[in-house]
């Protein structure tokens, strides 16, 4: 599998909530390749083997304030890169990935705001048997 890039979906309404980690359009969104994935949003980034991948789906559209931007999770420890409210992609993993944001000392997910969801979901679940 030759490495597929994702970028995000940005709704420029809500550049405030983006801008302010650093994203740009030009280089930030999720990478899968034959050995694992990279989401990056501006200075933060996620890296995991693909097989660490348990599942994903697509998820939303969602209230502006709880999912645009840098998000984290009290409830269930999973992370957001947000940059529109209007869907995203939610990764659950096997093992736990190491902090990112404030709210989890590791995150059991990752939502990303990718503009081909459909894409990256078939990208992840491609080496599933």
């Amino acid at each position: 599998m030759a490495d597929r890039f994702f970028p995000y979906d940005f709704d420029l309404r809500f550049a405030f909530a983006w801008r302010s980690f650093g994203v740009k359009p030009s280089t930030d969104g999720v990478t899968v390749s034959k050995a694992k994935v990279v989401a990056t949003y501006g200075r933060f980034r996620v890296e995991t083997p693909l097989s660490n991948v348990e599942c994903a789906s697509e998820t939303g559209p969602y209230q502006w304030w709880r999912a645009v931007g840098l998000r984290g999770s009290l409830v269930d420890s999973g992370i957001t890169f947000g940059t529109t409210p209007r869907g995203g992609v939610c990764i659950l993993f096997k093992k736990r990935i190491p902090q990112v944001a404030f709210t989890a000392k590791a995150h059991a997910g990752l939502t990303v705001t990718v503009a081909d969801r459909e894409g990256l979901i078939a990208a992840l679940l491609s080496t599933k048997g």
